[in-house]
């Protein structure tokens, strides 16, 4: 009686403060020549994300949102500079916790930005 009383009391124990593992919520970011979608992209604030980069085209592209990640907590994979980099029909992924805001989006390549490719990305 006592060993399983002391069994229970301490699973309840570790279960108080154990920290919890959250599974990353995935999301998707397509790059297709002069577009990102989704438009806009909305994430959670301080909740735990995995962003994917899909670059569709034949072109090479980038994502810069400098303040977006700098402002963020990069769990895995990296943005030098405040950017992903994707050559033509690659994919790139980082997991992040974003802090709250409004950010702007764009690829730095020759006219890009000019031709539409730009997002904005808002933390709530």
């Amino acid at each position: 009686m006592y060993t399983s009383r002391f069994v229970a009391v301490a699973a309840l124990v570790l279960g108080m403060f154990s920290p919890a593992v959250a599974q990353p919520a995935g999301r998707t970011i397509d790059v297709w020549n002069f577009s990102y979608a989704p438009k806009p992209i909305h994430l959670a604030a301080g909740k735990p994300v995995t962003l994917t980069f899909v670059n569709r085209s034949g072109s090479g592209h980038d994502f810069t949102a400098k303040s977006f990640f700098a402002s963020s907590r990069i769990l895995s994979g990296s943005a030098p500079g405040g950017e992903i980099e994707l050559p033509p029909h690659h994919t790139a992924t980082i997991t992040l916790v974003p802090r709250a805001g409004t950010y702007k989006a764009h690829c730095s390549h020759f006219m890009h930005k000019q031709f539409g490719m730009q997002d904005v990305i808002v933390v709530n």
